[in-house]
């Protein structure tokens, strides 16, 4: 009786867990079970595995075959097991030595013809090997790129299942080692550039409102008239951000690994830009499913931008389960099988005509009364308490002769330079944008603005026209009004101008 044992990963979220494939031959029956709570994809790995190793010319035992995945009590979802539970499994017969594999991560999907196919969430699960100790994993080919984004471990990319064994051979009798396989080369050809707001003729309160939300990580919400170019604004909000930080690329290549969209296995430097249609339901943007848990759109924008056009035909249920996340930065997803947290730091646009027929603005409007009042409910007040600029856009009268435009990289640079004297002055309290700074911080004793500067705010609080939130909000973007006009401290006028923003400025 022989045990061969190896390594795999089990990532439920975007967190992984190191799991121990064990496989054993023995008397009885001849079969190839697999225990220790296997979806279907995974109970279906013994077919796999034996046409693809009746094609690789390799002999698998004909005594019974049993495979435990420990810790038993977690749920193994996929095809991603393959590789390991083939490497355990001819480790029992000593085509493989199993103290070479017993260490070693083994990731990726068998083909019948023993060619191994890339899986999703190679680099959650890379991370999770590497804080467990592990020092060696071994992924398809395809997934070589995105698993060599963590530093400090050792890949090894496997064309096939006969590639792999004959390495190990190598290995045990030092042997020279084979060539390892070919990357596979990244193609540039077809990247799509980012649009411009040099494209963006007229709307300097909006171009401007976009540069404060860029600046400060501001959500913000745009209502106008069709045509007024509130998509095309939205669109170019994405270009004006910095790049992603270390730690935020990480946990934003995380995500799109887990949904299988990360492109040529690259780190995901770029703020990524998300634009779901009004029909998505809760589940699309928040994240979850009925099998396998999944991140909605929420944590696709994780340090980008999520785009709401429409928002008004938006579910209202939707709508309001952006609440929290737009508070904590995480959605938490909870099923029967565990709570799945991902990351969801996100700037919000909000996009929506007037009212029905679009034309709310003018007298032109058909809309009954009742009917305005469904159509603008459907935004809650504590969703739009937690957008901090909130812009009218007027359609472009005239674009003859229409001046240039400044470019993205022109404002980006501006962005840069607000973002780094956020970065210095909250540092102290573990934050890096205005737009996620507490509102007790603002208000302490260290940060508070003398009160013939906050009076406008404190007049609005006492009034009831702001909610303390809105109060808040009024502070941080007059921080980022301050950060951008260079001066060390919001003053009257800053104040003055969030406050408009906040508003909807409904006087321009």
């Amino acid at each position: 009786m022989t045990i061969g044992r190896t390594l795999c990963v089990a990532v439920n979220g975007i967190e992984g867990t190191v799991v121990e494939v064990e496989a054993m031959t023995g008397d009885g029956k001849p079969a190839f079970t697999i225990i220790g709570l296997p979806d279907t994809a995974c109970r279906q790995a013994p077919d796999r595995i034996r046409a693809a190793a009746t094609n690789c010319k390799l002999k698998m035992p004909r005594e019974k075959i049993t495979v435990n995945l420990s810790p038993a009590n977690l749920t193994k979802q996929g095809s991603g097991y393959d590789l390991a539970i083939a490497m355990a499994t001819l480790a029992t017969r000593d085509d493989v030595d199993a103290a070479l594999i017993r260490g070693v991560v083994h990731l990726g999907e068998l083909g019948l013809d023993g060619t191994l196919r890339p899986v999703n969430a190679v680099l959650p699960a890379v991370l999770a090997a590497r804080a467990a100790g592990v020092k060696t994993v071994v992924v398809p080919v395809a997934n070589a790129r995105e698993a060599g984004l963590v530093e400090g471990i050792e890949v090894v990319p496997a064309a096939s299942l006969d590639t792999l064994v004959a390495r190990y051979k190598a290995m045990r009798r030092r042997w020279r080692l084979p060539e390892p396989p070919e990357l596979p080369t990244v193609s540039r050809a077809n990247t799509r550039s980012v649009p411009d707001m040099a494209d963006v003729i007229g709307q300097p309160e909006a171009r401007f409102a976009l540069e404060v939300a860029a600046a400060g990580m501001h959500n913000l919400s745009m209502v106008g008239p069709p045509g007024a170019g509130k998509t095309m604004l939205a669109e170019r909000l994405a270009g004006i951000l910095p790049p992603l930080d270390d730690e935020t690329a990480l946990q934003a290549t995380a995500v799109h690994s887990v949904l299988g969209v990360l492109k040529d296995g690259e780190l995901v430097r770029r703020p990524p830009f998300v634009a779901p249609h009004h029909g998505a339901s809760m589940t699309a943007i928040i994240g979850g499913g009925a099998g396998r848990v999944r991140p909605g759109a929420i944590s696709r924008a994780h340090g980008g931008v999520l785009f709401l056009d429409e928002a008004p035909e938006f579910h209202r249920e939707v709508l309001d389960a952006l609440r929290q996340p737009l508070e904590s930065g995480t959605v938490q997803v909870a099923r029967s099988v565990g709570v799945f947290t991902y990351p969801a730091r996100f700037q919000l646009v909000l996009a929506a005509n007037p009212c029905p027929c679009g034309q709310g603005l003018t007298r032109n409007c058909t809309c009954s009364a009742p009917v305005l009042r469904t159509y603008r409910s459907r935004l809650s007040g504590p969703l739009l308490d937690r957008v901090d600029v909130q812009l009218r856009v007027h359609a472009v009268k005239r674009v003859t002769n229409a001046p240039p435009q400044e470019t993205s990289k022109a404002i980006g640079e501006r962005v840069l330079r607000a973002r780094a004297a956020q970065r210095e002055r909250w540092r102290a309290v573990g934050r890096m944008t205005n737009g996620s700074v507490p509102g007790p911080v603002l208000r302490s004793s260290a940060w508070r603005l003398p009160a013939e500067v906050t009076r406008p705010l404190d007049a609005q609080l006492d009034r009831g026209l702001l909610t303390l939130r809105g109060y808040d909000r009024c502070l941080r973007v007059a921080w980022t009004l301050s950060d951008l006009a260079g001066a060390p401290r919001p003053q009257a006028a800053h104040l003055l101008q969030a406050l408009g923003l906040r508003s909807g400025q409904e006087a321009a």
